[in-house]
């Protein structure tokens, strides 16, 4: 089977990304169309991998093009997005297929390739492929995956497309033309979801709605989950365990010193909640609950643009921030970088009171009962909604 090698260089995403700091860009290859990235996002093992969900992403790969002679170079076209993805072995499994040193039952299990996630196809022999996926390199059985025009179909399905914003403030308009009305703003750094793509202009989901930014200003890329290696499980294991024994005790080190103080120094004081509005927090973590109880003092307060303060102002990410903040714990002031702290959480029915719910370009606090508060917008401030209101892009566990 004759296929194009194509060479995959890697990095990790930065573990916190300021709101004003330049954000993670993906590069893409020149296209006629606009530029085509091809990311693939690290894969985490699953708590439960028989509940077949997707895998998180911590990292990812920028697909670069095949290295040409100078010679050839003047012969051949630009590799389309449909070509990269004929490159791509992706998993058809129930849970997941096992990453082989060697083409055989018999090879040592290097890693292991979740459902729909991928890797790169490098060759085949005896009804195996050998693949590069993360930091994994080996064999899996090809009776459990799907290459080539399968492989394109697939992938336009469990890819992500994500469009990632390479200027400090861009404005999101109601339709595609600069004489258009501005319908929001986001920040440098912000990941939005991409709808559509047309000449110039690349239609998004943010919290005021869909509408267009011009594609002069973000970096186009498809996200897909890759293997994880037998080490990457066993340190990423001990890396959530870490998270979540520091966030506690810097919790209950706060509760402490809160307890022993005569009043309570914290500038922000919770504003008065709308009559009649009473919401009923979930069972969780005695932290998490803490920390949606604590974050719904400030329902009915203000939405402000790059804002921080609970009573005053704060946006998605601010109000995320100040309120963890509370307890201790410090997060960083982009929607985009939330997606990566803490650790996953598979799906909105294993949430609980105090994780994050990550949207394009909008972060929220899960409080229970379906039901998130969060900094929405100018015209609703923070309000409290149901948490599948949006696609749900991640789900984050603190504590």
């Amino acid at each position: 089977m004759n296929r194009r090698y194509v060479k995959a260089t890697a990095y990790m995403l930065a573990a916190a990304v300021t709101f004003s700091g330049a954000g993670l860009v993906a590069e893409a290859s020149v296209l006629p169309s606009g530029g085509i990235g091809l990311a693939i996002a690290n894969g985490n093992k699953l708590e439960d991998v028989a509940d077949q969900s997707a895998i998180p992403t911590e990292s990812i790969i920028q697909w670069m093009n095949i290295s040409k002679g100078s010679e050839a170079a003047a012969n051949v076209q630009e590799p389309t997005e449909e070509d990269l993805f004929r490159n791509l072995v992706i998993a058809q499994v129930r849970a997941y297929v096992n990453v082989r040193s060697c083409p055989s039952e018999e090879g040592e299990v290097v890693g292991k390739l979740y459902n729909n996630s991928v890797g790169t196809f490098i060759s085949e022999e005896n009804g195996w492929y050998q693949i590069q996926s993360g930091s994994v390199t080996g064999y899996v059985k090809g009776e459990y995956c799907v290459t080539g025009e399968d492989a394109v179909e697939i992938a336009k399905s469990v890819g992500t497309r994500i469009a990632t914003v390479n200027t400090q403030t861009l404005f999101v308009r109601k339709e595609p033309t600069t004489e258009s009305s501005v319908l929001g703003m986001v920040p440098m750094a912000d990941e939005l979801l991409v709808l559509e793509e047309t000449e110039g202009w690349v239609k998004v989901d943010v919290e005021e709605g869909t509408g267009w930014v011009s594609a002069d200003y973000v970096e186009l890329h498809s996200e897909f989950v890759q293997a994880e290696s037998k080490e990457e499980e066993e340190a990423r294991l001990a890396k959530e365990a870490e998270e979540r024994r520091k966030a506690q005790a810097a919790a209950a080190a706060k509760a402490e010193k809160q307890q022993k103080q005569e009043t309570n120094t914290n500038t922000d004081t919770p504003g008065d909640a709308p009559a009649g509005n009473t919401y009923t927090v979930g069972e969780g973590s005695e932290m998490g609950v803490a920390v949606a109880q604590y974050a719904l003092q400030f329902e009915g307060n203000p939405y402000v643009y790059g804002g921080t303060s609970l009573t005053n102002g704060a946006d998605c990410s601010g109000f995320v921030m100040s309120v963890y903040a509370n307890f201790g714990v410090s997060l960083p002031h982009s929607s985009a970088a939330d997606r990566t702290q803490g650790y996953k959480v598979d799906g909105l029915e294993n949430a609980q009171p105090g994780d994050l719910i990550c949207y394009s370009g909008h972060v929220a606090l899960y409080i229970g009962n379906g039901q998130i508060v969060h900094a929405s917008n100018k015209r609703t401030g923070i309000i409290v909604s149901q948490a599948n209101y949006r696609k749900i892009l991640a789900i984050r566990r603190i504590f």
